[in-house]
């Protein structure tokens, strides 16, 4: 049984965009398979799925999305700042982001593919997203940065 929901799961996400884990208890169940929220979230990390800015990734589709979009960088970066980012905020060497709740780990990502001037690290939790500078200098001028390219001016 597990395994038959994990395969369907590999495909659904495979095959089609699916961004939450009610949109694939949905999937699920027309293809004759109910899953409780805290199974799907078991399979999800057990597969080893990853939520982007549009959704669920397999492994490989992550990697090959992540190289992809490498050259695409700042404008990803701006796309997702500008719909997730709420607020920002700067105490120290830390940059504090606030995004809508369940969007911190999308907005996580996108800035470690950035890979900015003077960050040492992100981490991400369900709403909000802690960037550490390496300097307090550095975390003002990125705070400022990510203010434009968000355009929360």
């Amino acid at each position: 049984m597990k395994s038959r929901r994990h395969a369907i799961i590999r495909n659904l996400i495979a095959t089609g965009d699916v961004s939450s884990q009610a949109e694939l208890a949905k999937l699920l169940s027309r293809e004759g398979m109910e899953a409780t929220q805290a199974t799907l979230s078991r399979d999800l990390a057990e597969i080893g799925v990853l939520k982007g800015p549009a959704g669920y990734l397999l492994p490989d589709a992550a990697r090959a999305t992540a190289t992809v979009e490498s050259a695409q960088t700042g404008s990803a970066l701006s796309r997702v700042l500008r719909r997730e980012l709420v607020s920002i905020d700067v105490g120290g060497t830390l940059v504090v982001l606030k995004t809508p709740i369940g969007h911190g780990n999308a907005l996580a990502i996108e800035l470690d593919r950035a890979n900015l001037d003077g960050v040492l690290g992100t981490i991400a939790g369900d709403d909000t997203v802690f960037v550490a500078a390496r300097s307090e200098l550095a975390a003002r001028r990125l705070a400022k940065h990510l203010r434009e390219m968000a355009q929360l001016n």
